[in-house]
């Protein structure tokens, strides 16, 4: 199992998900998480801007079932007929207080050149370098828009575009 890896998302993903909590088990719902290529160390997202939070994938049992390796970074609440999302992000990002489960992307060559281009707000989420980046947004004091951003592993190989596109467009 590798700490990171170089996919944004998986492409071919479908159905929702339903959490056990008990025995830490993801059951889904016309999912295809063999064929999808979902593995060890992989990161699920559960909710549209991971709602419900993330988990850590122990193990891919079949096309319908996965089991995860904690349930500490999911919400608690009940989880059932959610979509969701998987990605090769730092699995030490779920432990890392100073982003949330929304504010690490995977941001390619292209993504990166098209931030350092843009005008206005866009050009403030500029990355330093592509790879995994941590970004946290704020408002200061004088109402102005205000942008941190971090490059947690730097690397130029990032693939399978997630939808971050509002954030990091691709063109």
């Amino acid at each position: 199992m590798a700490l990171w890896g170089n996919k944004d998302s998986f492409g071919s993903l479908t159905g929702t998900v339903t959490v056990d909590y008990a025995n830490l088990i993801i059951n889904g719902t016309t999912t295809t998480f063999v064929t999808a290529g979902i593995a060890t160390g992989d990161v699920i997202s559960i909710g549209v801007g991971n709602t419900f939070g993330e988990a850590v994938v122990a193990g891919v049992t079949s096309e319908t079932q996965i089991s995860i390796a904690s349930t500490s970074h999911l919400s608690g609440a009940a989880i059932a007929g959610i979509a969701y999302t998987v990605s090769e992000k730092p699995i030490y990002t779920l432990h890392d207080s100073n982003y949330g489960a929304g504010e690490i992307y995977g941001v390619d060559e292209t993504e990166t050149e098209v931030a350092r281009a843009a005008s206005g707000d866009a050009r403030l989420y500029k990355p330093q370098h592509a790879g995994w980046v941590g970004i946290q947004t704020y408002t200061d004091m004088h109402g102005r828009l205000r942008v941190k951003s971090e490059t947690l592993v730097a690397g130029g190989t990032i693939t399978s575009d997630a939808l971050d596109d509002e954030v990091f467009p691709d063109s």
